[in-house]
């Protein structure tokens, strides 16, 4: 795929959303974080209805080691995995206030010593909380940016690098938004809706679909 063809789809995107932004509920760079180290193996839906719960009694890492491991897993149980997560948020919150003055850090290398957190969960904060121009590759950027052309890779590192390079200036800093939304909503992952989608005509995917 070429430099118009991408600098094209990315225009699209933009045009049908101009101000994309995480479907996670969040007000603040911690309520973010924890929703994110929340989503693990879960759905965006889930979690918000957790948090719902949680965030109005402890949104802060010094309310959430108030709360207690009990009281936190009591507000996050409905969340697949909700024993590792609580114990992962509970470190965190731990070290944001040891470490960090309470603050969520805004360097790559910080966050990354936070547990549970890895690259991906990163280059959201890094991206949403900080305005920084990351992309952070899930499993629907990762279908999106293979099968459209956009970016291919064999793993999600080499598809993240690919973007980072390819993906128009003007465009990176939302880019991981439009991708993400595109993948949850239109190229889904066994039959995408190509017969909808605004971008058909520039895709690469060879065995397109009809509406669905």
């Amino acid at each position: 795929m070429n430099a118009q063809k991408r600098h094209e789809i990315f225009a699209r995107l933009q045009a049908e959303n101009p101000h994309p932004t995480t479907e996670l509920n969040w007000s603040t760079p911690f309520e973010l974080l924890a929703a994110v180290l929340l989503s693990a193996q879960a759905t965006d839906v889930g979690v918000n209805k957790a948090t719902a719960t949680l965030f109005p009694v402890a949104n802060t890492p010094e309310a959430i080691i108030a709360l207690g491991i009990d009281g936190l897993k009591q507000h996050i149980k409905t969340i697949g995995l909700f024993n590792t997560k609580a114990e992962n948020l509970m470190k965190t919150c731990h070290l944001l206030v040891n470490q960090h003055g309470g603050e969520v850090p805004n360097t790559r290398k910080a966050l990354e010593a936070l547990p549970g957190v890895g690259r991906k969960t990163a280059n959201v904060i890094l991206n949403t909380a900080f305005g920084q121009p990351t992309i952070a590759v899930d499993t629907h950027i990762f279908r999106v940016s293979n099968r459209t052309g956009i970016a291919k890779g064999k793993d999600v590192l080499e598809v993240e690098q690919k973007l980072l390079r390819h993906v128009p200036s003007a465009f990176k800093q939302d880019a991981h938004h439009w991708l993400i939304l595109h993948g949850r909503y239109t190229c889904i992952a066994r039959k995408p809706r190509c017969g909808s989608c605004i971008i058909e005509d520039l895709c690469d995917y060879k065995e397109k679909t009809e509406l669905a």
